[in-house]
């Protein structure tokens, strides 16, 4: 009997030692060991510009924390927003997501889908104009930023401004009149790259800040259905705007045949002088044509009134986590460690940032572009409001082409609000939202 007890005690030992054995090889493992560490998995948008500084953002966390970053990446515009929706829907997200911020963000539920981040030290550092873009309305923050906050405007040739004696307008009348005056030197005034649709709407967008300088609660009246594009004068400005540079011949020749790298060229060697436009496309003239960068310039789209000028702000694209995520820990260091000192650094490692970031003490490099250093203009002097689709959930599909619509002439400026206030009509009942 004794020695059936000693076997049997034998055999728990072993199956102990077995089970520790287990543990060591199902857990985080030792980061010494390459075999045994533990990876996440970032779903990420591709043909990012700004991807030589995300990879070493990427190298710099593996470094410090042995947890492997596999980035996979996916289309952009509606066909990624799409393909990001089937994945939820099949509960297939990977353990990250890049995203836009703002009204596309929050109508993938956000609670219910991803992990609040609210609660932990990282929200701290964030601007709250940025947790507002990420947020349920209830409290929770579910992404951090990972890119630096664009301003719309219009981006324009600095060298020819100074070779045509011309000064920044801060009316439109004043842009009109300088735009005339380019034109008579035989350059393009005004860039139009309406084969890639999505920038037809930057001149409209850009023109936010105008609105909401005229109308303080437009945002709010316009999602609780109280304030429309076609009855509010500052509203349809735009789409007035986008017509008359047309009418008065003021873009180049063909916009149905530029693209949006045909207007950086353009832009980058003078050949078209005014491009309206987000600094985010900065960082693609600076790698397509850096001996051009320094001649390139921001100014903010000018209203109707001189006393009121700023810019309008894009918050930043997001990373969040997905609810499903097997490495949370893991995936909370990562988010962490994006929006820390070293990971900032990590990121403007790889080149000067084309704006500033939405993380609390962050600082720039003195080598950021011109374009950058006239943006914070704006910024310091409090110059500034945020796109309207980041105060408001609702921006409708198709204003790309509504805008391509007035900009050719097609339809008149009241027409496209019009059908743009039956576009954003579509879209708030989707979301059921109060007063629709």
């Amino acid at each position: 009997m004794k020695r059936t007890v000693l076997i049997a005690l034998a055999f728990v030992l072993i199956a102990m030692v077995a089970v520790q054995a287990a543990g060591k090889s199902e857990g985080s493992g030792d980061a010494s060991d390459p075999s045994q560490q533990q990876k996440i998995v970032w779903l990420h948008f591709a043909n990012d510009v700004q991807q030589k500084g995300l990879d070493a953002v990427v190298e710099a966390f593996e470094a410090q924390h042995g947890i492997d970053v596999e980035i996979e990446f996916r289309p952009g515009g509606p066909e990624g927003e799409n393909l990001v929706k089937t994945r939820i829907a099949a509960n297939d997200m990977p353990d990250v997501l890049s995203y836009n911020s703002g009204s596309l963000f929050q109508v993938l539920n956000l609670e219910k889908n991803f992990v609040d981040l609210s609660n932990e030290p990282l929200a701290d550092r964030l601007l709250e104009s940025f947790k507002a873009t990420v947020t349920d309305g209830k409290g929770g923050v579910y992404g951090v930023p990972y890119q630096p906050i664009p301003a719309g405007g219009i981006i324009y040739n600095k060298r020819v401004y100074e070779e045509l004696g011309l000064s920044i307008p801060l009316t439109w009348a004043q842009f009109i009149r300088n735009s005339e005056i380019i034109k008579a030197a035989g350059l393009v005034p005004v860039i139009a790259s309406y084969k890639d649709d999505w920038t037809a709407q930057l001149l409209i967008l850009a023109d936010y800040f105008n609105v909401e300088a005229s109308n303080p609660d437009f945002a709010e009246q316009y999602t609780a259905n109280e304030a429309k594009f076609a009855d509010t004068p500052a509203a349809l400005r735009g789409f007035e705007k986008i017509q008359e540079v047309y009418e008065k011949g003021l873009i180049n020749k063909e916009p149905m045949a530029t693209t949006y790298d045909n207007a950086m060229e353009m832009v980058a060697l003078g050949q078209g002088v005014h491009y309206p436009m987000a600094t985010w496309v900065l960082a693609g003239i600076n790698e397509k044509f850096p001996e051009y960068i320094d001649d390139i310039g921001f100014f903010a789209l000018p209203g109707d009134s001189a006393d009121k000028n700023g810019a309008t702000l894009w918050m930043p694209n997001n990373i969040s986590i997905a609810k499903t995520t097997k490495n949370l820990e893991a995936a909370k260091l990562f988010v962490d460690f994006v929006v820390s000192d070293e990971g900032l650094a990590a990121l403007m490692s790889a080149g000067a940032p084309d704006g500033t970031f939405a993380v609390k003490g962050a600082k720039l490099p003195d080598t950021v572009f011109p374009a950058v250093k006239d943006v914070l203009r704006y910024v310091d002097e409090d110059r500034t409001a945020a796109a309207l689709e980041f105060l408001s959930p609702i921006k409708g599909p198709n204003l790309p082409q509504i805008c391509v619509q007035a900009g050719l002439s097609l339809k008149t400026p009241l027409e496209c609000a019009l059908e743009y206030d039956r576009d954003v009509e579509k879209q708030a009942k989707q979301l059921m939202l109060p007063g629709w």
